[in-house]
């Protein structure tokens, strides 16, 4: 194989419109490019937002993360695949949206947690990507993965959202520096949710799985946790063992066939499904008496570029 036979979905991706053409640009990063790096990724940027307390608190209320997690990952997981597989105008991916935004209008959510969860999308990928990816992210797909997640903001009725990626990192890193806090319930999701991880592997690795997932986390997300700081030599071989599986994927052949998170080994409940599954079925329910948040359904539209 040669160098630029690896290279080539990356040059197909060049000739693309990084914002007209975003969600195509998206599609091949997400289901071709990057699989594996951009689900760990965006597992840890959900991840991260439990150390705000206001979105901490209300997860462990719902109790979807701590009684029902395996649950609450797949149902995530598949709605937002929904919209990547098959796009914003698509049957599914409407069928997706409206599920999320009716989800939210349960609960009484501020419209800057939700713009912080959407920064988490954008921003945490990328980096996750530039430091462990079998190569960095182009200019090209961060400029598409900006677009392609301000529509999703839009049609979720989220408000002032940052038109580019820098504007979006800049208002994660100050949101995080302002809000991230000690609070009881949400170390309480964010060790469900460890615990969860260390479900999908073989019990004598579930410790070794904690380890290395406390490992990848910076210290603010530590300290607002209140975990202790793993050994700088387990960080330096835990971060580098990541590193290296980069460096191995980038002697591998480009992948032929796509792969959506919907076949991802840890989604338990899609392969339980023999029939497949109603995106309409997929999610919470709303619970009586519970306010509304200040997100609109409106008028889904029918482009991937409104």
């Amino acid at each position: 194989m040669t160098t630029s036979k690896r290279y080539e979905r990356l040059a197909q991706i060049r000739r693309l419109h990084p914002e007209r053409d975003a969600h195509e640009i998206y599609r091949l990063m997400v289901a071709y490019e990057f699989p594996w790096d951009v689900t760990r990724a965006l597992e840890l940027a959900l991840y991260r937002t439990y150390a705000v307390p206001s979105i901490g608190r209300l997860l462990a209320e719902t109790a979807e993360l701590t009684a029902r997690s395996q649950k609450r990952y797949d149902d995530t997981a598949l709605l937002l695949d929904a919209v990547v597989e098959f796009g914003f105008g698509s049957g599914e991916g409407r069928a997706a949206i409206r599920r999320i935004n009716r989800m939210h209008r349960s609960y009484a959510i501020s419209n800057d947690d939700m713009r912080y969860v959407l920064s988490t999308f954008v921003v945490m990928p990328k980096r996750w990507i530039d430091a462990y990816g079998w190569r960095r992210l182009s200019r090209h797909e961060t400029v598409a993965t900006v677009t392609y997640y301000r529509t999703l903001g839009r049609h979720m009725g989220i408000q002032d959202i940052p038109g580019s990626y820098e504007e979006f990192e800049e208002f994660l890193d100050a949101y995080e520096a302002e809000h991230f806090a000690w609070d009881a319930r949400s170390r309480e999701v964010s060790d469900a949710t460890i615990a969860l991880m260390a479900s999908w592997y073989p019990r004598p690795l579930a410790g070794l799985l904690r380890t290395g997932v406390l490992a990848l986390l910076d210290d603010h997300l530590l300290r607002a946790f209140r975990y202790e700081a793993p050994p700088a030599r387990t960080r330096s071989l835990v971060r580098g063992a990541v590193r290296l599986r980069g460096r191995a994927v980038r002697l591998l052949p480009p992948r032929g066939a796509a792969h959506f998170a919907r076949q991802n080994r840890e989604i338990k409940g899609y392969p339980g499904y023999p029939e497949g599954y109603r995106i309409e079925d997929l999610g919470t329910r709303p619970q009586p008496g519970m306010k509304g948040c200040p997100v609109e359904l409106g008028h889904l539209s029918r482009t991937s570029t409104e």
